[in-house]
């Protein structure tokens, strides 16, 4: 990260089965950070305690149904619904016993209000676990379900209300979300992880797994999703891996803006 020299990192959640010592490990990181965390981070305690630890040693990087900010760079990242699984709308035993009974609505509703604190001049970006309903319902689909059939679409319900609700005031510049992964189950092919919808809205899955691999050579491998800013103006969206001294293997470019508009 280092040498990177990103202005700030996000963390899309699913970052252990509640092992708290990467936690501790984010905590650490100099640059600023936002975290939300995902289904598989809750463990296997339907009490809720492992999930209270990680939500008290993260402190303020965690923005469930929240916001985190920075001036420098300026930038809103408003949290959505913690833990998502998909498939709707639903919460674990887990999420019960630390936030309470949460309803679809009241989740929409705490999105939108976090939102509403982001000022007009900086960028507004949205970090999920599970992206929005709304994307497509093939199992490539973004959020589509691909481990079982019927194909369909499987994001989150109260996102997609949200979303649909901040356009009165403003829309998200960008949704950022993983747990679908990348590569398809049963080696049917790779998911597409890239959206722009009527509105100008950006939707990018980061959930390439594992994230870490090798090139032809036998050299380690980092994924990150990469995305620049100008203004409120997402000016570039890419998948990109990068060797552990920081310099670039290869990049995939999901969205570049030219002056003559997206490429």
């Amino acid at each position: 990260m280092e040498q990177l020299g990103a202005d700030a990192l996000l963390f899309v959640g699913d970052l252990s089965d509640g092992d708290l010592r990467l936690v501790k490990r984010i905590k650490q990181l100099a640059c600023p950070v936002a975290v939300i965390l995902g289904n598989h981070d809750r463990g296997k305690d339907r009490s809720g305690a492992l999930l209270q630890q990680q939500l008290t040693l993260l402190g303020e990087l965690n923005c469930s149904w929240a916001l985190r900010s920075w001036q420098a760079p300026a930038v809103g990242i408003v949290g959505a619904r913690p833990c998502s699984a998909g498939g709707g709308f639903h919460l674990s035993h887990a999420v019960q016993a630390v936030f309470g009974p949460v309803t679809e609505e009241e989740s929409a509703r705490r999105i939108v209000a976090a939102a509403g604190r982001v000022p007009d001049d900086w960028p507004l970006v949205v970090l999920a676990h599970s992206g929005p309903t709304g994307l497509g319902s093939d199992a490539s689909s973004p959020c589509g379900r691909d481990w079982k059939q019927p194909a369909i679409d499987w994001g989150d319900r109260d996102l997609a209300l949200a979303l649909d609700r901040m356009q009165r005031r403003r829309r998200a510049d960008l949704v950022v979300f993983g747990h679908m992964h990348h590569h398809l189950r049963g080696g049917k092919g790779e998911r597409i992880t890239f959206h722009r919808d009527r509105v100008g809205t950006l939707y990018v899955n980061a959930a390439c797994v594992p994230r870490t691999g090798v090139d032809a050579s036998g050299q380690p491998l980092h994924h990150f999703t990469w995305v620049e800013f100008d203004g409120t103006l997402p000016t570039l969206v890419s998948h990109r891996w990068y060797r552990p001294q920081g310099d670039l293997a290869y990049e995939q470019t999901l969205h570049r803006l030219s002056a003559r508009g997206p490429d």
